[in-house]
């Protein structure tokens, strides 16, 4: 799915229901947040979290969304936002001593990763940055 925004044109793609708990997913994805594709690509590769691997299908979803649908170029494209939200929670029991049970959590998550090409985020950070410093030297 695109978006057009004054930004340009922004691509996501959005894994659901994945049996990762959102804890360990927002790790990877506050990793690769704001990286270009190809780092993104080598921490999702070479991260020794089990929840990278993950991340990195939803990643290379959102490339070949790019590729196929908006014919954008690969190398131009970064992470612009990737977030991770809670799905639902299986709850299950586990037998303890003395006859009791106690509650299992199995967490699910919702990934979305969204990209962009990379010389119009650049240049709108160039334009924040200079918002920024010329209200800086009038205060």
């Amino acid at each position: 799915m695109a978006e057009t925004a004054e930004e340009g044109v922004r691509v996501r793609a959005v894994g659901r229901y994945i049996r990762v708990s959102p804890q360990k997913a927002r790790q990877i994805a506050d990793l690769i947040r704001g990286q270009g594709l190809e780092e993104a690509r080598y921490i999702t590769n070479f991260s020794t979290k089990g929840a990278a691997r993950i991340v990195g299908k939803v990643l290379e979803s959102a490339v070949a969304n790019a590729e196929n649908n908006e014919s954008l170029n690969a190398e131009d494209l970064m992470v612009v936002n990737c977030f991770v939200d809670e799905g639902p929670t299986l709850k299950r029991w586990r037998p303890r001593a003395l006859g009791r049970a106690t509650p299992i959590n199995k967490r699910t998550s919702h990934i979305t990763v969204i990209l962009g090409e990379r010389e119009e985020l650049e240049e709108k950070k160039r334009r924040r940055s200079r918002r920024r410093s010329g209200a800086r030297k009038k205060g």
